[in-house]
């Protein structure tokens, strides 16, 4: 039965499994593994667990090493080349008059690898920034489009309610929302208080939807009639809460 590791690459980022390969591992230990970009620092989120071969699905990459001090340094030095690569690229962008916006940068451990997050209307032929971000920076350079909620997970911020981000602070993954979630809520169909800084209907509306559902499966419809204490009556409100 192999051991089975959980990490991450970012915070709150997707969880992602390894084949602990014997090296003894703790969570919250930095180990060293082996992705299509080249090798990467992550951070161990679920402690080595012993699974059937049968439980496996897919074939799982070992991880090489738990990772040093100076491997640590070493990604903390590529984040600060990746920072300074976003603004070369935001500056390409502007001279090759591009509709999108470069959002963030991020280096594999071994600096050859550069991937750029960007965000825009449509799709953009990015080939020529390539070519000259590739040059510039001597690396490879790999652009990635993504959404409006994966810039808010991205760049961080505090939500209306004062705290960081859900998406940045614990949400691995987007679950859809729709505006009959703030209705079944009773919330405020104002865009200015269910929407997120992403722009999009909040995170948090999802969180509590089934609750009330559950509730109101127990009260009385608006209109219904009911019998009291006191005589008949109709509902003219509800209050799950």
């Amino acid at each position: 039965m192999p051991e089975i590791v959980g990490v991450r690459f970012q915070q709150a980022g997707k969880l992602y499994y390894f084949d602990a390969a014997d090296i003894p591992i703790e969570i919250g230990d930095c180990v060293i593994v082996e992705t299509n970009r080249g090798r990467e620092l992550v951070k161990v989120i679920i402690a080595p667990k012993q699974l059937l071969s049968s439980e496996i699905t897919e074939t799982l990459n070992p991880v090489i090493r738990k990772a040093t001090p100076a491997d640590i340094q070493r990604a903390q030095h590529n984040q600060e080349k990746a920072d300074k690569a976003l603004r070369q690229c935001r500056e390409s962008v502007t001279k090759l008059n591009l509709p999108m916006k470069p959002v963030s940068a991020q280096h594999n451990l071994e600096g050859n690898h550069l991937t750029i997050f960007f965000t825009a209307e449509k799709r953009v032929d990015f080939r020529d920034l390539v070519k000259e971000l590739s040059h510039n920076l001597r690396t490879r350079v790999e652009l990635r489009q993504i959404g409006a909620r994966d810039e808010a997970k991205l760049i961080g911020g505090l939500g209306k309610c004062g705290y960081p981000l859900c998406c940045t602070s614990f949400l691995c993954e987007f679950t859809p929302v729709s505006i009959k979630m703030a209705k079944e809520q009773e919330v405020a169909l104002n865009p200015m208080k269910t929407s997120g800084v992403c722009g999009r209907l909040l995170c948090c509306l999802g969180y509590e939807v089934e609750q009330y559902r559950a509730m109101k499966e127990k009260l009385p419809a608006l209109g219904q009639e009911v019998s009291t204490p006191l005589g008949k009556a109709k509902v003219t409100g509800l209050n799950p809460l």
